[in-house]
């Protein structure tokens, strides 16, 4: 099993380290091999290279079974006049790989739900999935441009969708659904936008081959207050690119910290194990007010390590042992500065990360 490791910028080299120890001490545990690449993608490639996703990372990704991403960007490159920018390395692996739909599950840990903005009551027992088209949508469109001079300036962003990109999310959604509680809330804007409406009408399509899934539609600004009053009532939430990309990070909250969320990001495409190959990163940024000091949370990027073992690596016991440690390692009142509250224990990411590897090599 071959994984690329691209560190990134900010924290992501902090958090991909503690994830690759726990991925060695796992993979020593369960008895399988992984052997490992990396590249420099982001910022960093920027620096180094011009360029935010350099053709030998690309090459790489390619040639792996699974990618694990730490983060990209930071204010050194937030220039909106700069053409070259870190976020590109992430549409670019995204596109070039194929991966067009990105699974972000949201399950709430007990010991954390006095950690999250909202009262324990609305939170308890919350287990839902978004499933974020990827590969198209606003932020993909052409033309997307500014354009005239200072006193006369516009700029222009397209939004576009094909039957084929909302089938294939959609009955990916519902393939995941089947797997789960079997309930699909489909999210658009279908009362104002064209793009919309094609989606709830091929998804109403794709819907009658799955007459065993609960089926709803929901307007992204109803979703955005449903998310905050009633999360246990969902499932899998299926959803375009800038749809997903809001919604996700307001459902992190709900479990108290982007820290502690992981993503997947798949496609069709297999890798050698005839598994989906996939993108495996943390929700949270880069983090750079914090980089290089030992503060991030490492378990958003240890938990993407267990998606990546269930996923693309075929490895179910693997990744339940490190879901077990992670949630092991909270009761016993291990916090990152992120999550820490009175009556536990405030440690670093790289104690952070040890204690997950010693729990996962027991």
């Amino acid at each position: 099993m071959k994984i690329l490791l691209l560190p990134g910028d900010g924290i992501g080299p902090e958090v991909v380290a503690q994830a690759k120890m726990v991925l060695e001490a796992c993979a020593a545990r369960e008895g399988f091999a992984v052997t490992f690449d990396d590249a420099v993608i982001g910022g960093a490639a920027i620096d180094a290279f011009g360029t935010a996703l350099p053709e030998g990372a690309l090459r790489l990704a390619e040639a792996s079974d699974a990618v694990l991403l730490g983060a990209v960007g930071g204010p050194k490159w937030d220039d909106p006049k700069a053409t070259v920018r870190p976020e590109q390395a992430l549409l670019g692996l995204r596109k070039e790989l194929g991966l067009f739909a990105n699974l972000r599950p949201v399950q709430i840990f007990p010991e954390l739900l006095d950690a999250a903005p909202l009262k324990a009551d609305i939170l308890r027992g919350v287990d839902l999935v978004v499933v974020r088209e990827l590969t198209g949508g606003i932020y993909f469109g052409k033309p997307s441009e500014r354009r005239g001079e200072p006193g006369n300036r516009d700029a222009v962003d397209t939004l576009v969708y094909s039957e084929a990109e909302v089938e294939r999310l959609m009955r990916a959604s519902f393939e995941l659904a089947r797997q789960r509680r079997k309930k699909i809330t489909s999210v658009d804007k279908a009362n104002i936008l064209s793009t919309s409406r094609l989606w709830r009408e091929v998804a109403e399509e794709v819907r009658r081959d799955y007459p065993d899934v609960a089926y709803e539609n929901v307007l992204v600004d109803a979703m955005a207050m449903h998310l905050l009053r009633r999360p246990r009532d969902f499932d899998v939430i299926a959803t375009e690119n800038m749809f997903g990309d809001i919604l996700t990070d307001e459902a992190s909250m709900l479990a108290g910290s982007m820290g502690l969320l992981p993503s997947a990001s798949i496609g069709d495409e297999r890798n050698s194990l005839g598994l989906p190959r996939g993108l495996y990163e943390p929700i949270h940024g880069s983090a750079p007010d914090i980089a290089g000091q030992d503060l991030a949370n490492p378990l958003a990027a240890i938990l993407s390590v267990a998606m990546m073992l269930r996923y693309s690596l075929g490895q179910n016991a693997a990744a339940a042992r490190i879901e077990d440690a992670v949630a092991a390692t909270l009761r016993d009142g291990l916090r990152t500065a992120d999550i820490v509250q009175d009556g536990t224990r405030r440690v670093s990411c790289s104690a952070m990360g040890a204690a997950v590897r010693d729990r996962v090599a027991a």
